[in-house]
């Protein structure tokens, strides 16, 4: 290879170096913090009785009496029944004289219950509604977070703060190298990380937690609540490249 050959060839290689690009994976994060807009009020019903029938008898006529109650007080509520359970129940076993293997437990009655969800956006007359309900059937838990068509409004912002931060993370990466803003391109912006980062992160919503008493309706005060919020967040990993 001649002088003149050789030289072109170190010089497209030194260029070539010279021109070389530092590719970086950044991850970041962007999150927006909103009132909750939407309630699951859980409601329960539990009789016990030596008779299964006349226990499920009344859970099932106080169901649908709360049931009523409650399509009354919230027109716009989801109602939803779950978790109907029945089970025997025997006696409380002395400690002091446990019960011999050989003897057959012998069941005292019979505990019927069941549940309600009420999911409904009319958080105003949430209380209310509850309060109601309460004539007939228990709060069990309240569940507080974001509906789904407000989560959806609330898109155009998370994915915004999480393509700032990663801006912002990129420019700090690049003053880290000791090279400009200006030096770094963006190559590739992958969203939710492809399954990498597919965990959606919230803040955990607020329970109320009441026990089924046993008070006259018209003695029981109605409960009172917080919404709070809720925040949504979206993660964002972007493939960088620096001269």
């Amino acid at each position: 290879m001649s002088f003149a050959k050789t030289l072109l060839v170190f010089s497209l290689l030194f260029a070539a170096g010279a021109h070389a690009q530092t590719l970086v994976v950044v991850p970041a994060t962007g999150e927006v913090t909103h009132a909750n807009d939407e309630a699951t009020l859980t409601l329960a019903v539990e009789e016990q009785d030596q008779d299964k029938n006349a226990a499920a008898s009344r859970v099932n006529a106080k169901m649908k009496q709360g049931m009523d109650i409650v399509r009354r007080a919230d027109p716009v509520a989801k109602l939803q029944t779950q978790g109907y359970y029945t089970y025997t129940v025997y006696p409380d076993n002395d400690p002091a004289r446990p019960l011999a293997a050989s003897v057959k437990r012998v069941p005292i009655g019979w505990r019927v219950g069941q549940y309600l969800d009420v999911k409904t956006t009319n958080l105003a007359g949430l209380q209310k509604t509850a309060g109601a309900a309460q004539g007939v059937l228990h709060i069990s838990r309240v569940r507080f977070g974001v509906s789904p068509a407000l989560t959806k409004q609330l898109d155009d912002e998370r994915i915004a703060a999480a393509y700032r931060n990663l801006t912002e993370r990129v420019a700090s990466i690049a003053r880290a190298m000791g090279k400009q803003p200006a030096d770094a391109t963006i190559d590739t912006v992958d969203f939710e990380g492809s399954g990498n980062f597919t965990e959606m992160r919230y803040a955990s919503p607020q329970r109320v937690e009441v026990s089924g008493s046993r008070i006259a309706a018209q003695d029981m005060a109605e409960p009172s609540f917080e919404p709070g919020e809720t925040t949504l967040q979206m993660r964002v990993v972007g493939k960088v490249k620096f001269r």
